[in-house]
């Protein structure tokens, strides 16, 4: 197990590393191994790897990440990754006036091995999301699970569908009518990876199979496409049901979030 755990973390590493985490965006800049995408909520900073750098290269880049969105008065999320180097990264970052949020746990599955039967609830059905009305429905009920303003996801997913068509796919689940759970597919052109998001359910709604049945189907059309792995940022509640469908935990990811004074 070992062994496959090192071999599923070097594919993670080289492949979902760097840019090819913001493909799906229409807004994306280099700064030296840094790649650097301005969404609607807050920018987003990650990299493939920072080997190489001295402390004060690296102190120098972080603070050159701060000035550029502090121009723009824009919070942003620099994304960590627990295996990474240098081991004091985070706590450079907490120097610098980021704040972690909840930790989570980096999953990849065999897509092949994750299609199987969808044994959804009565009444609950599965439908591919394109329009910006549904869309709206899935911010509602997003906003509503997770007692905040979600709004923001109506232009994050249809630019992101504009930008790169087929390379984001939206499902909903419905009883008559009503979006209970959503989920989407990102497909990582170039690579042997499609990742997993969103999967969020209506209280009422969760224990039933929704989660499972929104995995299973995403697992079979990323087989469509030809897709080897499927890859998840899984939450302390989410995991245990990753695990037990497969999937194996590699490493972890924190995103470390830095907000404009004021």
């Amino acid at each position: 197990m070992a062994e496959r755990t090192a071999e599923l973390l070097a594919a993670y590493d080289e492949q979902l590393r760097g840019a090819a985490e913001a493909q799906a965006s229409p807004a994306v800049e280099l700064d030296g191994p840094i790649v650097r995408v301005h969404y609607p909520l807050r920018g987003f900073v990650s990299y493939r790897s920072l080997t190489g750098l001295d402390d004060q290269e690296i102190d120098a880049l972080v603070a050159a990440q701060v000035e550029h969105f502090g121009a723009r008065g824009e919070a942003f999320e620099w994304k960590t990754r627990g295996h990474d180097q240098p081991a004091d990264l985070p706590a450079r970052l907490l120097a610098a006036g980021f704040v972690p949020e909840e930790q989570e746990t980096v999953l990849i599955g065999v897509a092949a091995r994750l299609v199987g039967a969808r044994l959804l609830p009565a009444g609950v059905t599965l439908r591919a999301i394109t329009s910006e009305t549904d869309l709206g429905r899935i911010a509602a009920m997003e906003s509503q699970v997770w007692g905040e303003d979600r709004s923001w996801l109506v232009q994050d997913l249809g630019e992101r569908m504009a930008a790169n068509p087929g390379d984001l796919e939206v499902t909903a689940a419905e009883v008559q009518g009503e979006v209970v759970s959503a989920a989407w597919l990102v497909f990582k052109p170039g690579t042997e990876f499609a990742g997993l998001w969103g999967g969020s359910t209506l209280a009422a709604w969760r224990g039933k199979g929704i989660y499972r049945a929104l995995v299973a189907h995403r697992a079979q059309r990323a087989v469509v496409r030809g897709v080897r792995y499927l890859q998840v940022d899984a939450s302390a509640n989410s995991r245990p049901i990753l695990q037990r469908l497969g999937f194996v935990a590699i490493t972890t990811t924190t995103p470390y979030i830095w907000t404009p004074p004021g």
